[in-house]
């Protein structure tokens, strides 16, 4: 069992969010939260996948070889929104919320999630994919799922474990935990190759 052999690691989610948190929690994982502040930048010539990836890697990366003693695991994560190969970040103002949920009003968009595992003599990094479909959105529910739910502090300017998943999603193609910050099947599978 894979949670028998993370015993032998200090694991450390490098991640703010609340959702992923919540994730490894209900995976049955022991770990720690530890966050190092980076500025998220990236090429712009990269694609969404190369962002994600690029972006999990940075936030492991911050990480120095002193913290990083032989039983400490490192996971971070970095989930983009892409609207044909558009990355669509976290949403800056209302103004920018509401540019953001009427282009993926109506349309299919990608969620791309970058994860790195990290420890003292390796590092391992992954993507995946899930697609998601959303129905038209009138200007009431936009203004009403903003309002009443704040989704600033998200990529893609949603979170389709909320209201606005219930209701405006009419489906999924991929991992639903992937849309919520955390493809956590992939993220079991890799963990049992890594700490083997």
């Amino acid at each position: 069992m894979l949670i028998d052999k993370l015993k032998d690691f200090q694991v450390i989610l490098a991640s703010a969010s609340p959702r992923r948190k919540l994730l490894l929690d209900e995976m049955g994982f022991e770990f720690d939260v530890k966050v190092n502040k980076i500025p998220e930048v990236y090429p712009a010539t990269y694609s969404p996948e190369e962002v994600a990836m690029h972006l999990c890697e940075l936030k492991a990366s911050a990480f120095s070889s002193d913290e990083l003693v032989p039983n400490k695991l490192i996971i971070t994560a970095d989930t983009v929104v892409a609207v044909d190969d558009e990355v669509i970040g976290k949403p800056i103002s209302r103004k920018n919320a509401i540019e953001i949920l009427m282009k993926l009003s109506n349309r299919e968009h990608k969620v791309i999630t970058g994860v790195c595992l990290r420890t003292a003599n390796k590092m391992h990094s992954f993507t995946t994919n899930t697609k998601v479909f959303f129905k038209e959105l009138s200007d009431n529910e936009i203004n009403f799922y903003i309002t009443n739910y704040l989704p600033y502090d998200k990529a893609g300017a949603y979170g389709i474990q909320e209201w606005i998943g219930h209701v405006a999603i009419e489906k999924i193609e991929g991992s639903y935990y992937n849309v919520m910050g955390l493809p956590t099947h992939r993220l079991y599978e890799e963990l049992l190759l890594f700490v083997k």
